[in-house]
């Protein structure tokens, strides 16, 4: 089976994004797709393909990011969406490539780990000792699928996740409306959901998170957030992203009123 390995990235993650692309380096009939995401050219990378989408007035768009690697495919049998700073554990394509044999009309989103700062990633078969996949998602035994419920369309999320290109196109690709940070996952999954496409959590296919810093919730992105939550809204008639928004409500930043979320000083992103 062809599998292409769409990653996009930006000058932050580029040292996490070589550590991935050495631990795909030399595996068979598989095409390493880059897409650039920052303002910048991007470095020489060891990589097939490399793609640059610039940001948009909003921000990096991440929804144009992920369709711009899609279209560069062309010819893969699997598509496999994996972020810069996430390593594939040594049978992630392996369970992906099982896993869409038996649910080829699905898409198959495997666990994630979060590595612990000064964990290395040298090799992916070194990471298997420190697999402890994040708690807030279902994570199967390695050698099942179980197909989601349809309340677990929202527990979707970008950072690992495979489908064929038939599936892909009849989702539609990621709508290239968000821009910025946050909301065009779920949008994704919900749409995924409305086509009557299966989510399959699948065992064994495992990423590894690299460390860096990040923040909870992620403060630098509030107006992002209250932008692209309000573009879901509209569409879905639900607020995304609500334990960010109830903490962010708690620290001062935003409040909630009949029309949704809004700055605390009353501006609306």
């Amino acid at each position: 089976m062809s599998i292409a390995v769409v990653s996009m990235c930006s000058l932050p993650r580029v040292e996490h994004l070589r550590a991935q692309l050495r631990a795909l380096a030399g595996v068979p009939d598989v095409r390493r797709i880059v897409v650039w995401i920052g303002d910048d050219e991007p470095p020489e990378l060891d990589a097939e393909t490399v793609l640059r989408v610039p940001p948009g007035p909003e921000g990096l768009r991440l929804a144009a990011g992920r369709n711009a690697g899609a279209a560069a495919a062309e010819g893969a049998e699997l598509l496999v969406f994996l972020d810069a700073d996430c390593i594939p554990g040594p049978d992630l394509l392996r369970r992906y490539g099982e896993a869409a044999g038996r649910h080829a009309d699905a898409v198959l989103c495997g666990p994630v780990t979060y590595l612990a700062e000064g964990v290395t990633a040298s090799d992916p078969a070194d990471l298997v000792a420190h697999t402890a996949p994040h708690a807030a998602r279902p994570m199967p035994a390695d050698d099942e699928n179980r197909v989601a419920a349809d309340a677990e369309y929202a527990l979707f999320w970008s950072l690992s996740f495979a489908l064929t290109p038939e599936t892909w196109r009849r989702i539609g690709g990621f709508d290239e409306a968000y821009e910025g940070y946050g909301g065009e996952d779920t949008d994704f999954a919900f749409r995924m959901r409305s086509h009557g496409i299966p989510l399959v959590w699948t065992g064994g296919a495992h990423a590894y998170h690299q460390y860096h810093p990040t923040s909870s919730p992620p403060w630098q992105h509030v107006d992002d957030i209250l932008r692209n939550g309000a573009l879901f809204h509209r569409r879905w008639d639900e607020w995304p992203m609500t334990g960010w928004l109830e903490a962010f409500e708690r620290g001062g930043a935003v409040v909630r009123d009949a029309a949704g979320w809004r700055r605390a000083d009353g501006i609306r992103s």
